[in-house]
């Protein structure tokens, strides 16, 4: 039960008295048990002689209640000219209420206003929510369509929080996959540039950013040349471990730049190396549910592409849930799909208690969706190219793409 004890926003008072007139009229005329009242709302009519403001109580409920709309606007409306709050009520059209509050009720809400000052409105006891945001890969510095999502995210937290939620802002460390692997082998060629080694050209397949040399400077001084020494397979956990770290530091220095900071930093490395794979334990879950079969896709629609193979594999029935294609869950090198971790993922928000989750995207989702089809490991806006600037500088060249991306959706707006 929400508590809003404190004060009501005005709106909110009129809604419950609404609820109040509408359920003591079911009461009474012994409507059906288990009506839902939730779609009942109280808002400024659209023309504003017609009153402070208006309901949908009787549009809404006339089915349930076996009467005609109009006819029960105006049963509604007469147990609402009873109520101290309202001065006038008037039931217009097929069935909507205007309702005109007296002038003592705005008196009343300008106190409670003032008396509040920056809690007015705050409400306690919601839910309990989880809302992740950012989540950039860690495989190089944000660009400004993190900030984008950043901003909104936590914006959304915060309105969330005021009314009354119990919000975790989360942000999930993509620092699995074949993306990080990269990540690792690319500062370790820093790593050796920093020891003397002319290491080149950057060869390609790997992230040629300047943001890499800090990470091969720090293993330098961290190692000497000892991991030179080493085999791929033993100095790659290493390297990968510092480099994301680093990577995270920086993108956490950013966000906090913003004002931003995370309750919660989860690792997707933890789903499958904690001791328990939990992807493991999640496709288990599924198969038990019936949802996950072994079958073959169609070819992706479109210009075809190179690396699809027709093969036997692990799908998620997600068809049945209003997406447009199943989807894999292990790829043919038998790693698992992106889609896989963030099943097992949302599944642990879930046994961590969240009832309600929210994951804030970027703009590209189909970027998510090629990926999560097994086709990509890369981060949207080609992440890893970015190369690291200081803060002015990087500063500059925000404000400079965010213009453009103004200007496109001005465009984008004309053409419509």
């Amino acid at each position: 039960m929400r508590d809003t004890s404190s004060s009501l926003h005005l709106f909110a008072d009129v809604l419950a008295r609404v609820h109040a007139a509408c359920r003591a009229l079911a009461a009474d005329a012994s409507w059906p048990e288990g009506i839902d009242f939730s779609r009942v709302v109280v808002e400024p009519p659209r023309d504003a002689s017609h009153g402070d403001m208006a309901t949908n109580a009787a549009m809404v409920l006339a089915k349930e209640a076996k009467a005609k709309p109009r006819d029960l606007a105006e049963q509604i409306a007469e147990r609402l000219r009873a109520d101290a709050l309202i001065a006038k009520v008037d039931v217009a059209g097929p069935g909507f209420i205007n309702l005109t509050l007296k002038p003592a009720a705005w008196a009343e809400a300008l106190r409670t206003v003032l008396r509040e000052g920056a809690d007015y409105g705050r409400v306690r006891g919601g839910s309990k929510v989880n809302v992740e945001y950012v989540s950039a890969n860690p495989t190089g510095p944000m660009h400004v369509g993190h900030c984008r999502g950043a901003v909104f995210g936590d914006a959304l937290a915060s309105l969330l929080q005021f009314g009354g939620h119990d919000v975790t802002r989360e942000y999930y460390i993509n620092d699995a996959g074949a993306q990080v692997d990269v990540l690792a082998r690319s500062a370790f060629l820093r790593y050796r540039e920093a020891l003397g080694e002319d290491i080149g050209a950057i060869p390609e397949g790997l992230y040629p950013g300047d943001y890499l040399k800090p990470v091969g400077q720090a293993l330098a001084k961290e190692h000497g040349d000892k991991l030179r020494a080493m085999t791929e397979a033993e100095w790659l956990p290493t390297v990968r471990a510092k480099a994301i770290a680093m990577m995270m530091d920086e993108i956490k220095d950013d966000l906090a730049a913003l004002n931003i900071r995370h309750d919660v930093f989860f690792s997707e490395r933890s789903l499958i190396e904690s001791g328990n794979n939990k992807v493991a334990e999640t496709i288990d879950f599924l198969k038990a549910k019936g949802d996950i079969y072994e079958g073959r896709l169609p070819p992706p629609k479109g210009a075809p592409v190179e690396d699809w193979e027709d093969r036997e594999q692990l799908l998620f029935k997600a068809t049945a849930y209003g997406d447009d294609v199943d989807r894999p869950l292990i790829k043919s090198d038998n790693s698992y799909t992106y889609f896989a971790s963030d099943i097992a993922y949302h599944k642990n928000k879930f046994d961590r208690g969240f009832a309600e989750m929210i994951d804030v995207w970027g703009r590209r989702p189909w970027r998510l969706h090629q990926a999560h089809a097994g086709g990509g490991e890369g981060d949207d806006l080609g992440q890893g190219r970015a190369r690291r600037q200081d803060r002015p500088a990087r500063e500059a060249a925000a404000q400079r793409r965010a213009g453009e991306n103004v200007e496109a959706e001005r465009g984008l707006r004309h053409l419509a």
